[in-house]
């Protein structure tokens, strides 16, 4: 804003030791108090001999400025009400210049590599998949927003024990079916087999502590090669590694109809990576990183063979098994570096749910302890659980959430409240492309309103609310203000640039004004902190702004032609701001609700 520049050029001629460049930081007035803007002086005081030396400079030079109503102090804070004309500069005026401020200088651009999803080959993806899908797909799309060049990848677990279960079940009773034939998608087919095995490991489970007493207190995981099935899914893990021609041909299959499934749920979330990787093409990686670490010494050998690395606090980690096997964070130190040698990222991202806390403590440690300069710039996005109102999914068992199911349960949730607010006259064709913007909308914005490392209960039904907190509530703001434009341009009014913005004094009309001069710095301070919520916080709070300016300030029935224009244009501001906010949360908008 020209006041603001023109107060920082004033302050460095008055004080010898004030800095070059832009030091003061503007903040929205406090509640109760007048103002549109509130200047913090403790933050400048040092290079104006002391805050109050620089409150007094301040509001003398402030007081006389054109664009300035008034200005108070408020001990070492200054409150300043501009005038209306100058105030809606700072956005309404120039919407695209409000949003081109969002973007960072070129210097502060950075190549981001980012990794999400992850999903095994044995099941279709899940709730907890969506949750992780959406904090990686609105990470990505806000880090590009400000300007990042932004590579997205995949790490799909495609290969191991838990992926030979399926197999092995398909392969005793899976009869020919496939996806053609049942009608059912690829990876939930695959995922009936996986449910299916578990229920036959239970029973044979059942029936060895039944016959051997010795074994009542052992679980699970103790007795599964003590089993005829979990032996024969051993054999054919190792017959897999072995190459057998025979089991790599019934897993590219199964695994085939697995990533066709992956494909449709990625394709209706709107994800599209830049590059999958296959942990069947990854999981011998890193042996040769852990030979040459322990040369220098970053590894030691143990009295059994396997080679760790002392950790210190976090404790000793087994890097490489005493048979010289992988263990899960060898692979992870190989893909690391592989990453790096195909993206030349400066930083790398992993969403992962914060169970994984410690292991990717332990894996950035060791990155570098074996002398990666770029290990500095790893960042682990760690997410907590997410709950559905009757409690925890476990996915043995069957009683997972699948991402399909979700999102055709919030499609259908959101056409039926579209159908009851009126659908009568819309097609079955324009309800349902409206319930699945809608549907798929609330469940993102839900899953984004949080910080990430909450622990979240997600209620369908609540989030599709069209009054609170919710997507659809932001939606509507937009959708309403496109239904104002559409009754204003019958009458002949549309939104300009050059609308008398003096006429817009309102204190609701004021309050529009300052949060949309706010937005780029949201979205810059949202990427900083890696945390969308902030951005869901800000739509959230405009959308509100905005339904009090439609209450108190009529559009069309203003009173003359040039307030309805000035507030038709202050409207057509808010609804490119959300549309714009929406799409960076990877969320659309539909063209009526």
């Amino acid at each position: 804003m020209k006041f603001l520049l023109d107060l920082e050029t004033h302050l460095r001629k008055t004080f010898a030791n004030y800095p070059a460049g832009n030091v003061l930081a503007l903040e929205a007035c406090p509640a109760g108090q007048q103002g549109d803007f509130t200047l913090n002086c403790f933050r400048i005081g040092k290079f104006c001999g002391n805050p109050m030396a620089a409150v007094s400079a301040i509001v003398e030079f402030l007081s006389g400025h054109a664009d300035v109503e008034s200005v108070t102090a408020v001990k070492a804070f200054v409150n300043i009400t501009l005038k209306p004309e100058a105030l809606h500069q700072g956005g309404a005026a120039d919407t695209q210049a409000l949003l081109d401020r969002a973007l960072l200088p070129e210097n502060e651009r950075k190549r981001v590599l980012i990794e999400f999803s992850a999903p095994n080959t044995n099941k279709p993806q899940h709730l907890g998949h969506v949750r992780n899908n959406t904090l990686g797909m609105a990470l990505g799309a806000l880090l590009k927003r400000v300007g990042h060049d932004v590579i997205e990848i995949n790490l799909v677990n495609d290969r191991g024990i838990h992926i030979c279960k399926s197999m092995l079940c398909y392969q005793r009773c899976g009869n020919g079916r496939n996806p053609e034939n049942t009608g059912i998608k690829g990876d939930h087919l695959v995922g009936d087999f996986y449910v299916e095995y578990n229920k036959m490991l239970s029973g044979e489970i059942k029936q060895l502590k039944a016959q051997k007493p010795e074994f009542a207190d052992k679980d699970s995981e103790e007795l599964f090669l003590e089993t005829e099935i979990g032996q024969a899914t051993q054999k054919m893990l190792q017959d897999w590694e072995a190459g057998s021609p025979e089991v790599r041909e019934l897993w590219q299959m199964m695994n085939s109809w697995v990533f066709a499934g992956f494909a449709e749920t990625y394709k209706r979330m709107g994800i599209e990576f830049n590059h999958t990787y296959l942990e069947s093409e990854t999981y011998l990686l890193g042996k040769d990183i852990i030979a040459a670490g322990l040369e220098k010494g970053v590894f030691t050998r143990r009295e059994d063979g396997a080679v760790i690395c002392d950790l210190g606090k976090m404790g000793k980690k087994v890097v490489l098994r005493s048979d010289g096997t992988s263990v899960y964070i060898t692979q992870d130190i190989g893909t690391t570096r592989k990453k790096y040698d195909d993206y030349q990222p400066e930083s790398m991202i992993w969403v992962v749910g914060d169970e994984q806390n410690l292991h990717f403590q332990m894996l950035f440690e060791i990155m570098k302890r074996l002398g990666f300069e770029w290990a500095k710039d790893l960042y682990h996005l760690s997410y907590g659980m997410v709950n559905l109102p009757n409690g925890r999914m476990k996915s043995r068992e069957g009683t997972v959430v699948d991402a399909d199911d979700l999102f055709d349960e919030m499609s259908q949730l959101a056409r039926n409240a579209c159908a009851e607010r009126g659908g009568e006259n819309v097609s079955d064709a324009e309800l349902d492309a409206r319930g699945e913007i809608i549907g798929l909308g609330a469940l993102k914005f839900m899953l984004l309103k949080f910080n990430p490392k909450t622990t979240i209960t997600f209620d369908p039904a609540a989030s599709l609310r069209f009054e609170g907190d919710t997507g659809p509530y932001v939606q509507y703001v937009a959708t309403r203000i496109a239904s104002i434009e559409r009754k204003a341009a019958e009458k002949g009014f549309v939104p300009v640039s050059d609308a008398d913005w003096s006429l817009l004094g309102a204190a609701a009309e004021r309050e529009i004004a300052v949060k949309l001069f706010f937005y780029p710095s949201v979205l810059q301070t949202a990427a900083a902190k890696r945390d969308c919520s902030g951005l869901v916080e800000y739509l959230l709070e405009l959308a509100k702004a905005f339904n009090r300016f439609y209450r108190d300030c009529p559009v069309l029935s203003a009173g003359n032609d040039a307030l309805v224009t000035a507030r038709l244009s202050l409207a057509e501001a808010v609804k490119q701001v959300i549309t714009d906010g929406l799409h960076t949360l990877t969320i659309g908008i539909p063209e009526a609700m």
